[in-house]
Order: structure tokens, then sequence, then C-alpha cells
């Protein structure tokens, strides 16, 4: 895994830690892909939220306070840091924040009740690939799905479900895999924008 650090910018490879809770940085916006907020209570992680393209993360900064949770790239990522709030006026931040932080609990919510069939389909959703509403995709374009997914521990971590179930589940709801020998078709780059319907090629 690698990462980029400039004083403006932070590249990070899947599951790569972005901070910790209890330390003390910059307010980050993500710029593509997701990244995952958790709680560690010893040895125990337990997520809760994710961050997509255009949130903010780690807001504790602007009152001076260490962050409070861990965040870490669930899916491959770029975050911009958020000027300091000797720069700009925190209160816009603040609002945005909020709304923000209201959003993403409903998100979460999906992502943790429901049948897993149900929490995995808000996932795919969420990161721009959801099934079409009758039927499956195509095959190729499930491939692209299932290689746009992080590690199925990552899934099933995240939709609090073994990761047997999370295998089954994305069964159900996309075709076998292709055996062609050739490429997968590629997906939109969904990391980059909100949260979408895949395009078929």
């Amino acid at each position: 895994m690698t990462s980029a650090f400039s004083s403006v910018e932070l590249v990070c490879a899947s599951q790569q830690s972005v901070f910790l809770a209890g330390e003390s940085g910059s307010v980050w916006r993500v710029v593509r892909g997701i990244v995952r907020l958790d709680r560690h209570s010893g040895p125990v992680c337990q997520p809760v939220q994710l961050a997509l393209p255009g949130d903010l993360i780690g807001i504790e900064a602007l009152c001076g306070q260490p962050y409070q949770l861990s965040a870490s790239a669930f899916t491959p990522c770029r975050l911009e840091a958020v000027p300091s709030v000797a720069d700009t006026a925190p209160q816009p931040l603040l609002q945005q924040a909020l709304l923000q932080h209201m959003n993403r609990s409903q998100d979460m919510a999906q992502l943790r009740t429901g049948s897993v069939l149900q929490r995995l389909a808000h996932l795919l959703a969420l990161m721009g690939l959801d099934v079409p509403p009758f039927g499956r995709p195509r095959i190729d374009d499930a491939d692209a799905i299932r290689r746009a997914l992080p590690a199925l521990r990552e899934v099933a971590l995240l939709v609090d479900a073994k990761t047997e179930t999370v295998c089954r589940g994305l069964a159900q709801l996309l075709p076998p895999r292709s055996r062609k020998s050739g490429p997968v078709r590629t997906v939109r780059d969904w990391s980059a924008a909100a949260p979408g319907r895949f395009a078929s090629a």
C-alpha cells in the first residue's frame, strides 16, 4: 500500500489509515473514494460512519480538539486538507458537517439494519454500483462491481454480518462471475462523484 502526503493532499490505498483517534490535525475533505470512520474499544473496531466524496472528516479540528474517531480508506481515496480556521470562517464548515452528519447517520442505520441483502444493496448504491431495480446486472457489469468492492471481510464488518453471509448475499444480488479470459468491463468512476447508478458500457 502506498500513500503520498503534501500540505494539502493525502492519497490512500484501500484499508490504509488516514488518521487515528486521539491525533490532532487538519479537517479533510474527501475528493475521491470512501473513508470509513471507526471507534476502537480495545481490540474491537466498530464502524461508525462512511464519508463520501464532498464530505468533511476530522471536523473536531475546528474546535481545537483531537480526532474522536479513526479514519481509514474503505476504497482507494484522495483527500484535501481544508484551510485552517485562521484562513476561513468556521461557520460554513460546521453547518456542512452538521447536515452531512444527519445524512450519513441515516446511511449507517440502513447499513446495519434490515436484511443483509438490503444492507448490501444500500452499500452498492452509496458506491454508485447499485443493481438495477428489476433483475440482476449483466455478467460483465457484475464482474466490474465485484472488482470495485473492498475485501469481503471489510464489507462484512461494515454491514454487521458474517463473511459467508455477505458472500451468499452478493451471489444473490449479482450473477455468477464471467468465465471470459479477457478483461472485465469497467464501471463509471464512482469514487469521484456523488452516489449514483453504475454505467453500462
